[in-house]
């Protein structure tokens, strides 16, 4: 009995001194922190900086050899991308001259209780000065029919005009015009010609960068047969900038 208590002292005693032994090869001691510092370099250049190889050492601890930066740095120190281009909106040029032709719908209110409808066309010129002010030229000439005998109204004027640019190259303009009109037939009411002056406003309205539909409006002054008359006048062309 006295034997086996013995054996089994010996037994146990070796199993924990191969158990020890065991735990002590498996564990690593800690390497200190200064074993991964940069060494001290004052006049290297900052590509020539390296990290002290570790014995764990894996791709992790790796140096770029251009930047000298480990491919973990921060985002925040890469370079940024390039930023995305820019879209360019559409530019629609101005042009310093504009020629017009177009159709002219005129009622001229030629006496009370005597008014009469004429149709024909109108042409005009225009210079712009700078991108808001111009200076304007038109002709207007239109037929009507009085009495069963051919009628016409024809008037010249001259004078300023502005402009103002809107959305998608819309072109919005008002004029102010003077000039001398011609009315016939010859009656005995009073003489053919008279003073004129027109004033309005309208829209070009743009379909390719030099060609444009104008809608325009108009009254028109005049002084006939010893009395004032105060016309409407509507008109719709196409407009060609130069």
């Amino acid at each position: 009995m006295r034997r086996i208590v013995i054996l089994f002292a010996f037994v146990f005693l070796v199993a924990v001194n191969v158990g020890a032994q065991t735990s002590a090869s498996n564990s690593q001691p800690l390497l200190p922190v200064s074993y991964f510092a940069l060494p001290a370099a004052v006049d290297a250049p900052p590509s020539a900086v390296t990290l002290t190889p570790s014995p764990f050492a894996g791709s992790e601890n790796t140096v770029t050899a251009n930047t000298g930066l480990a491919p973990s740095t921060p985002l925040s120190l890469m370079p940024a991308a390039p930023a995305p281009p820019q879209d360019v909106a559409s530019v629609f040029q101005t042009y310093a001259w504009q020629a017009y032709f177009g159709y002219t719908f005129f009622r001229f209110y030629e006496l009370p209780h005597i008014t009469q409808n004429t149709n024909g066309f109108n042409y005009g010129m225009v210079y712009y000065l700078n991108n808001l002010f111009g200076v304007e030229g038109e002709f207007d000439a239109t037929h009507g029919r009085q009495s069963g005998a051919s009628s016409w109204f024809v008037a010249g004027y001259g004078g300023p005009r502005v402009r103002w640019s809107a959305h998608r190259g819309i072109e919005l303009w008002a004029h102010a015009l003077i000039g001398y009109s011609h009315f016939t037939p010859q009656t005995a009411a009073g003489a053919q010609d008279a003073l004129a002056y027109q004033f309005g406003g309208g829209a070009d309205l743009p379909f390719h960068p030099r060609w444009a539909i104008r809608v325009g409006g108009d009254a028109v002054g005049t002084r006939y047969f010893s009395t004032y008359q105060f016309s409407p006048k509507g008109e719709v062309g196409l407009v060609f900038k130069f």
